[in-house]
C-alpha cells in the first residue's frame, strides 16, 4: 500500500483529464466522471497544491454524489496521507472500514498510515531531542565562556 502513497500520476494523464474537466467547467456542465477522474489524478500528483485541489474536488463529490462515496472516501484518505495529514487520512480509512470492514486495500492503507505516523512521530521526537541537545550545548558553551572571563 505504500506504493499508492508514493506513485505519481503521469503528466499526460493529468493534462488529459484536466483539459476534459476545464472544458466541461467552462460550459457549466461538469460530469461526475470528469470531476472524479481529474481529482483522482490530482491526488496522485507530486505537487501538494494539486493534491489539495484534488481533495477539494473529492470532498465536493462526496457531499453531492452518494453512489460513489466509497471511492471518494478511499482517495480522500490517500490524498490526506500524501499531504501527511495522517489523522484526517486515518479518519477516512476508518470511515470506509465501517462501511466495508473486510476491504483488504483499505486495511493495508490504514496500516501504512499508522506506520507513517509512528515513523514521523519518532522522527519528530528525535528532532526535538536534537534541538534540546543543541540548546544545551550552546548554554553550556556560554557558561564556560563566562567562567573563562
Amino acid at each position: 500500500m505504500a506504493d499508492i502513497l508514493s506513485e505519481t500520476v503521469e503528466q499526460e494523464d493529468l493534462k488529459k483529464f484536466e483539459k476534459i474537466y476545464h472544458e466541461q467547467l467552462s460550459k457549466n456542465d461538469v460530469t461526475i466522471k470528469a470531476q472524479f477522474d481529474y481529482a483522482w489524478c490530482l491526488v496522485r500528483s507530486k505537487y501538494p497544491a494539486d493534491i489539495q485541489k484534488g481533495i477539494m474536488l473529492l470532498e465536493d463529490l462526496y457531499t453531492t454524489n452518494e453512489p460513489g462515496q466509497r471511492d471518494y472516501i478511499f482517495y480522500l484518505a490517500v490524498g490526506n496521507a500524501r499531504l501527511k495529514d495522517y489523522s484526517k487520512a486515518l479518519g477516512y480509512a476508518r470511515s470506509f472500514l465501517t462501511i466495508e470492514p473486510g476491504n483488504q486495500q483499505v486495511i493495508s492503507l490504514e496500516r501504512t498510515i499508522k506506520k507513517k505516523m509512528e515513523e514521523e512521530g519518532l522522527m519528530g521526537m528525535a528532532i526535538v531531542g536534537g534541538a534540546v541537545l543543541a540548546i544545551g550545548a550552546i548554554v553550556g558553551f556560554g557558561v564556560a565562556l563566562a567562567k573563562a572571563k
